[in-house]
C-alpha cells in the first residue's frame, strides 16, 4: 500500500509540474483596447523596425472595443491603428501583461495601463525631444528596461560619436544582452568603428539614375566626397549650393563627389539633382533609411559627408558650409 502511494503521489507531482510548464509556455500579452473614435471597423497591430512600422496583426473592433492576444518574445515598440495604410500609428511597448488600452486617434489620445513598460515609456515619450532631457538620468533610473534602450535608439544615438556610444553602451543593465535594441546599438558601434577618420572607407555599389552600377572604388586616386543626403531633406537642400560651390572650384583639381540619396522616389531625387545643379556622380538603391552604403556608413541623421584622400582612407567626416572650403583648400592648393 505504502508503495501505491509513493507512485500515485509522484504521479501527481509529475501532472502539476506538466501542468506548471503548460501554463508558463501560453503565458503572453493580451490587449484589450476601447477606441473611442471608430464603433466598427479594424484595428491592427504593427511592429516598429527602424524607422518603419510593418504588420503583425489585426483585430475586428466592435462596438469600439477589440482585443489582441499573443505571445511577445521581448518588450519592443508596437503601434495600433486604425488605417492599415498608416505610417504613424498610436505607439507602446508591447510585452507579456494584460494590457489595457484606450484611445482616440482623431484626438492623439492613447492611454496604455497595466504595463511597467509602458509605464516608462509614457512618462518619457512626451519629453525625449524637449530641450534639456537627460537619457543619462533616464538610464540612472532604469538601466534594466527596453524602453531605455529603444530611446537611445530612436532618438539620442546621433548625439554620439564612436567612443560616447561606447560609453552609454556600458551603462545598461546586463540582463538587456542580447536584446533586440542592445544588438542594434553594438551593430551600431561595429558600423562606426569601421568609418572614423583614419580607417580605410569600406567600398560599396550602388546604381546610377540609368541603372549602371558604380563603386566606391573607382574612384580612387581621387580626393573624394561621399556626399548622403535626400530630395526630401530641407537641411541638405540647404547646403547644396555651398557643395556646388566646392565642386565648381575643384572639379579639376584631383576632386569628386559621389552624391548618395537616401530617396524613395526616383523622380523626386532627379528632380533635386536638376534643379539644384548637382553636376557629379549620383547613386541610389531608392531604400530610404536602408540604404545599403547609409547602413553600411552607420548614417543617422543627412546631410551627412566624408571626406577621403586618393588611397580611400577617410580624412573628415561632416564637413559643412565654410569648413568643407577650408578642408579643401588646405588638400587642393
Amino acid at each position: 500500500m505504502k508503495q501505491m502511494v509513493k507512485v500515485f503521489f509522484a504521479g501527481v507531482l509529475a501532472v502539476l509540474a506538466m501542468t506548471s510548464c503548460s501554463s508558463e509556455e501560453k503565458k503572453g500579452y493580451v490587449v484589450e483596447g476601447q477606441v473611442s473614435d471608430v464603433k466598427e471597423g479594424m484595428m491592427y497591430l504593427k511592429k516598429a523596425v527602424g524607422k518603419e512600422f510593418v504588420d503583425v496583426d489585426s483585430a475586428l473592433i466592435t462596438d469600439g472595443k477589440f482585443k489582441f492576444e499573443g505571445v511577445a518574445e521581448e518588450a519592443l515598440a508596437h503601434g495600433l491603428t486604425t488605417r492599415k495604410d498608416s505610417r504613424r500609428p498610436m505607439v507602446f511597448f508591447l510585452d507579456n501583461d494584460h494590457m489595457k488600452v484606450e484611445m482616440n486617434e482623431s484626438d492623439k489620445f492613447f492611454k496604455v495601463t497595466n504595463s511597467a513598460a509602458n509605464d516608462i515609456f509614457f512618462q518619457n515619450v512626451g519629453l525625449v525631444r524637449t530641450k534639456g532631457y537627460s537619457l543619462d538620468s533616464l538610464l540612472t533610473a532604469h538601466p534594466a528596461s527596453p524602453v531605455s534602450a529603444y530611446f537611445l535608439v530612436t532618438n539620442f544615438a546621433y548625439k554620439y560619436d564612436y567612443e560616447g556610444m561606447k560609453a552609454v553602451r556600458a551603462k545598461f543593465d546586463a540582463s538587456l544582452d542580447g536584446t533586440s535594441y542592445i544588438r542594434q546599438i553594438e551593430d551600431m558601434i561595429a558600423r562606426m568603428e569601421k568609418v572614423q577618420v583614419g580607417s580605410v572607407a569600406p567600398d560599396f555599389t550602388l546604381p546610377d539614375a540609368e541603372g549602371n552600377s558604380v563603386s566606391l572604388s573607382s574612384f580612387r586616386g581621387k580626393y573624394v566626397l561621399i556626399d548622403f543626403w535626400a530630395s526630401w531633406c530641407p537641411d541638405c537642400r540647404k547646403e547644396n549650393p555651398n557643395i556646388v560651390a566646392a565642386w565648381e572650384k575643384y572639379k579639376n583639381k584631383n576632386f569628386a563627389i559621389l552624391g548618395v540619396s537616401l530617396d524613395r522616389n526616383k523622380d523626386q531625387w532627379l528632380a533635386a539633382i536638376e534643379k539644384d545643379k548637382l553636376t557629379w556622380t549620383h547613386v541610389s538603391d531608392l531604400k530610404y533609411w536602408n540604404s545599403d552604403a547609409a547602413v553600411l556608413y552607420c548614417v543617422r541623421w543627412i546631410p551627412t559627408c566624408f571626406l577621403l584622400d586618393p588611397e580611400g582612407k577617410i580624412l573628415a567626416i561632416g564637413l559643412e558650409g565654410e569648413a568643407l572650403h577650408n578642408k579643401l583648400e588646405e588638400l587642393l592648393k
